[in-house]
């Protein structure tokens, strides 16, 4: 792993919380203390998830376990929201704020593996996802009595087609639980123990475009045309492991590479280019557009078009982000957290960002690699990503106690 980002310590089960800042009535060493007697059946169940990887928009399987252990955790369970999506509510003994936590369910296509795969795949860490938020539940049901507010759960199917998030709002889970803030982790190629937070970054958007040529050479054109607009890329995904290690450095260095970009793919297809690419600040959209329609008005009689508008990019509001930030390095420690300072990684896009468009919170990434492992074990997407099972109880752990703070 690169310098930037050390082993860090794995969080043990004896923490409890450190003096100073807001303290709601539940503390940590209750949380750990539910934590150690449930991380072996947490462990169970996400290798019985791992078995079962189902496609964005047929997690039938994958709800009915979630379903199943919800309501054994004494939670309100409601099925069938946004197609296969799943929400859970917990209310406290106590009054306080509505909080919700987002989970994805689905398994990465074939044909979004890396190098390609035959069948679906539990590549991205959905299976732990969905595993560390029905530990979370369990502990605060467990805790229910010391618990103030609500906190709604919301596992959510077809994150990888980047429809569910959108189904699950529209079926209007936000609006009927009045959620308050929404918060989410995701795997990541960090060491486990080790969360990395997004303070006024995220992930980025996606835009595409459709430039149709004219002419008896418009194929020769168009392959022209693609290497040009190809050139407007700023970074090219990467091909190494060294590669990878140094974008993750990129990632947390202030002002780095990675702080403005153009992710870009421009392909030619007989008489047209096809053009994918995602860009940091979401506002270069604008410029990324007029730069390709520049490019192509070179070329007589081409049209330009731009199917849809820009899939949002995945923003986290700042203050959010450093109130985790403080919370982590009270709780599992100084050394627990570590700050992105570019949307990561800028390859990639994620369907959260319409949560955040509506409602505050914070997205955070899990470090789920293992010391001593090459990073693409660590790394979604690729087929030899194999979490480190630690970051379950990890990530339970840190939110409960975050969401218990925060539903205050």
């Amino acid at each position: 792993m690169a310098t930037a980002v050390g082993a860090g310590a794995v969080w043990g089960t004896a923490g409890t919380a450190a003096a100073g800042g807001r303290r709601g009535p539940l503390g940590q060493g209750p949380v750990d203390a539910e934590v150690a007697r449930l991380e072996g059946g947490l462990i169970r169940l996400r290798r019985d998830i791992h078995r079962h990887p189902e496609l964005p928009g047929e997690e039938r399987r994958t709800a009915g376990v979630v379903a199943r252990e919800l309501r054994a955790a004494g939670l309100a369970v409601t099925t069938g929201v946004g197609g296969h999506g799943v929400v859970g509510v917990l209310r406290g003994a106590r009054p306080g704020r509505t909080v919700a936590y987002r989970a994805d369910m689905d398994a990465v296509p074939p044909g979004d593996i890396v190098g390609g795969g035959r069948d679906a795949a539990h590549l991205c860490g959905h299976d732990l996802h969905t595993t560390v938020a029905l530990g979370v539940a369990k502990v605060l049901a467990r805790l229910r009595q010391h618990l103030s507010g609500t906190v709604v759960f919301l596992f959510q199917p077809a994150e990888e087609s980047l429809s569910g998030a959108r189904a699950m709002i529209e079926a209007g889970v936000l609006e009927r639980h009045r959620v308050e803030e929404i918060h989410a982790l995701h795997c990541g190629p960090f060491p486990v123990g080790r969360f990395a937070v997004t303070p006024g970054y995220g992930m980025p958007g996606q835009d595409k475009a459709e430039v149709t040529l004219q002419g008896p050479d418009a194929p020769d054109a168009a392959r022209r045309l693609a290497a040009e607009i190809g050139a407007l890329a700023t970074v090219t995904p990467p091909r190494t492991p060294s590669d990878i290690e140094r974008m993750i450095t990129d990632a947390q260095t202030p002002d780095g590479p990675l702080a403005r970009f153009v992710a870009l793919r421009a392909v030619a297809q007989e008489t047209k280019v096809t053009v994918s690419y995602r860009c940091w600040p979401q506002e270069r959209y604008t410029e990324v557009r007029e730069s390709i329609r520049r490019l192509a008005e070179q070329y007589p009689g081409t049209e330009v078009r731009f199917p849809t508008e820009p899939f949002p990019a995945l923003l986290c509001p700042e203050p959010d982000a450093r109130a985790l930030a403080h919370h982590l390095r009270r709780r599992p420690g100084p050394d627990s957290v570590t700050t992105l300072h570019a949307a990561f990684p800028p390859f990639s896009g994620e369907d959260y960002a319409l949560y955040l468009n509506r409602v505050p919170g914070t997205y955070t990434f899990l470090g789920v690699r293992t010391p001593g492992t090459p990073v693409t074990a660590g790394y979604p997407h690729f087929p030899d990503f194999a979490p480190d099972e630690r970051a379950i109880a990890i990530g339970v752990r840190a939110m409960a106690g975050w969401l218990a703070e925060r539903a205050c």
